[in-house]
């Protein structure tokens, strides 16, 4: 067999395993959804926590105390798909210390009931005039459902949303537009639940407005794995070939680990165009078929070493088999069955609300449809479940070929492939507490400074336990002043790093655009998504926001480099096995204080001057020829954009700011690029005004 496939170290966090995060209070709650239950007052509640952390139960919680104590009628729980239905059957929560069972009758379980979603509208109508109490459907049966009935009928309810991100601000989403029309109405309560609180196609979820009415639950992807009682370690990669896919799979497919397998849309430059042969190149590459289990429908393979292997097919299409598969994959008497199935070959299932604890590995061929995707893709496989010390998550991508008709479709998919790697660095890393640096600065209750302590004259770096916080004192650092910006800082910086990463204008140049200057990300490009995001705000708070958004992403870029440096944090997935045991979880602490500490002041200013792709372009640089990379900056470089007037005006806006700190414009002369840049901004709007005074 021919090998191409190319490693990329991967990003490896390992976490303390402490158990914290699956241990239950008095009531049966586990702390997320303890934080949950705090807040089941609120009449808007959003829901920001990972897969597995267990949503479902905190909205039972949260439903039973409405339905009791807050007056409400109904509530009704709505789901993206009817497998996910399943999440919400009934819970017997009094046996756990809750005051309450979650009893669902089955006939208002819609997802289990057969029909399409347009017939089940009706069932929706006879709910609302009944006594029952709760009800389960789709996203669809209840868009159906408020189209024909009208957003008045469902007054005095709780909508339960499951999902949230499906949901876009977009007016041509139609949950959206209704969330919107509820929120307007302003006689419901809503629950929003998301593990990914932003969209693939970059759209926002929410109206600023109406975002602003929801209270907040969060609970980090930090959080949660930090607290899981077996796995310590998720690396996450993604990896180049040449060639077939099929020809490389065997580079990072290992038959020993628990894997989810999605093989590429057939409509990608990934695919072969024949699904099925596809997989059945794999089976051949996995072993030697040995028939279909009679019960379970999983195909068998023995292994070289004589293993058998037991494989789930869904690509399939053949629906009495591919039905057989998926129904023996949900058989709840399997659940806790470690040994059920080994590899699960999927195409367009098997991701979203998909629950195998022993997921090891989630393998994915070729750049799926949106991060939103990925990160679900993800989830899959950041269960925790006995003996499971490791988990990680490949991409296997296609290298770009400028010679290929379709290069332009390859480059952006590396982009994508970039950006999903920065993004779930930033997800699964710690949140960083950033304050200015000022001489009346004391310890902050809580934080570990190190063995000497916190020093009121030098840099100081300070850690959370309990929380995994890292607090970090830079100077110039811009303070938020309104509520809204102080919660923005505290919830949303992750999202905000989202839409900077997923700004294709801004990566492409960031990678590989050797003229680009820095602050021309950081400030402009970053500004122009913060003023966008919440056009509410005044300007000072927008730069605050934009200011802690760029700290929080660069000071984790800077923190992997000196762990890269250093050989404790850049793994290549292949050579880190089972019986290595990982580091202790103080690499990225190191990082950030080596960082800190290597600096002579550590600035605002200086960490606008760092380039947020650096790494990024680092590790590509280990991977591709410099003759590929050369390719992709020409074609990039082709499509090199002007100045535009909203950029001008930024940059004068920016150069105006200089001026105040410094007593003098920016200018065009300087040494300093960004300066010389800013005088450019001035300069172009001072010509583009002269020539409409001359006509």
């Amino acid at each position: 067999m021919t090998t191409n496939a190319i490693a990329v170290p991967a990003v490896s966090v390992n976490y303390a395993h402490d158990g914290s995060s699956t241990k239950s209070n008095e009531l049966g709650m586990r702390p997320m959804q303890e934080r949950a239950y705090m807040k089941r007052g609120e009449q808007y509640l959003l829901i920001k926590s990972p897969p597995a952390s267990g949503k479902s139960r905190a909205l039972m919680f949260i439903a039973l105390d409405k339905l009791e104590n807050q007056g409400l009628k109904q509530a009704i729980v709505v789901v993206p798909e009817k497998s996910i239905g399943s999440s919400f059957h009934n819970e017997p929560l009094s046996k756990f210390g809750f005051w309450a069972d979650w009893i669902v009758e089955p006939k208002w379980n819609l997802c289990d009931a057969p029909g399409t979603d347009g017939g089940k509208v009706n069932a929706v109508k006879k709910f609302l005039e009944s006594d029952a109490k709760i009800l389960i459907c789709t996203h669809a049966t209840f868009r159906f459902a408020v189209d024909k009935f009208g957003v008045e009928s469902f007054g005095d309810r709780l909508i339960a949303v499951d999902e949230f991100h499906h949901v876009s601000a977009n007016p041509d989403n139609k949950l959206g537009d209704h969330v919107r029309q509820f929120i307007t109405l302003d006689k419901n309560h809503i629950v929003a639940m998301t593990g990914s609180y932003f969209r693939g196609d970059a759209e926002a979820v929410l109206h600023p407005e109406d975002e602003a009415k929801f209270e907040t639950v969060t609970y980090t992807y930090y959080e949660q794995l930090n607290g899981y009682t077996y796995l310590k370690q998720l690396d996450i990669g993604y990896y180049f070939y040449a060639g077939s896919y099929a020809d490389s799979i065997m580079e990072v497919l290992n038959p020993a680990e628990k894997t989810i397998l999605h093989i590429p849309n057939v409509n990608s430059r990934e695919s072969t165009k024949d699904k099925i042969r596809e997989v059945e190149h794999i089976i051949e590459e996995l072993g030697e078929w040995q028939g279909a289990d009679p019960d379970t429908g999983f195909q068998l393979v023995k292994t070289p070493a004589g293993k058998i292997l037991k494989i789930a097919d869904l690509v399939d299409d053949d629906p009495n088999k591919r039905d057989k598969v998926a129904a023996a994959l949900k058989d709840p008497t399997q659940k806790n069955n470690r040994d059920h199935v080994d590899i699960i070959i999927a195409l367009g299932m098997a991701k979203e609300g998909f629950d195998w604890i022993w997921c090891e590995h989630a393998l994915t061929v070729g750049y799926r449809s949106s991060l939103t995707e990925i990160i679900q893709i993800i989830g899959r496989a950041t269960r925790d479940a006995p003996d499971k010390t490791r988990a990680r998550f490949t991409n296997l991508i296609a290298e770009p070929d400028a010679s290929e008709e379709n290069v332009t479709e390859a480059v952006n998919d590396t982009l994508k492939a970039i950006a999903a790697s920065l993004l779930m660095e930033q997800v699964l890393a710690p949140r960083f507490e950033f304050r200015p640096k000022r001489p009346d600065n004391e310890p902050t209750p809580g934080f570990d400074y190190g063995e000497n302590g916190y020093d009121p004259n030098g840099t100081n770096v300070g850690i959370n336990p309990a929380t995994g916080q890292i607090q970090l004192e830079i100077k110039g650092l811009a303070e938020p002043k309104s509520p809204e910006a102080q919660r923005i800082v505290k919830e949303d910086l992750t999202e905000l790093v989202t839409a900077f990463v997923q700004d294709k204008p801004t990566i492409e140049r960031g990678l590989f655009d050797e003229e680009t200057i820095p602050e021309e990300l950081t400030q402009l490009a970053m500004g122009k998504i913060i003023k966008k995001k919440y056009p509410n705000l005044e300007t000072e708070d927008q730069e605050a926001v934009r200011q802690q958004a760029i700290a929080a992403l660069n000071t984790l870029q800077q923190a992997k480099k000196v762990m890269e440096d250093s050989s404790t944090y850049a793994v290549n997935a292949q050579e880190n096995t089972e019986e290595q045991e990982p580091s202790p979880n103080t690499a990225l602490l190191d990082g950030v204080k080596q960082f800190a500490l290597s600096v002579t002041d550590l600035d605002m200013d200086l960490i606008d001057r760092i380039n947020p792709f650096g790494e990024a372009y680092a590790i590509l640089a280990k991977t591709m020829s410099e003759e590929r990379l050369k390719q992709v900056a020409e074609i990039i470089g082709a499509k090199k954009i002007k100045l535009s007037v909203d950029e001008a005006r930024e940059l004068a806006t920016r150069a105006l700011r200089f001026k105040n700190e410094r007593g003098r414009l920016p200018s065009l002369t300087a040494a300093d690029p960004w300066e010389k840049k800013m005088a450019e901004g001035v300069a172009f709007l001072q010509r583009k005004a002269k020539e409409e005074r001359n006509g």
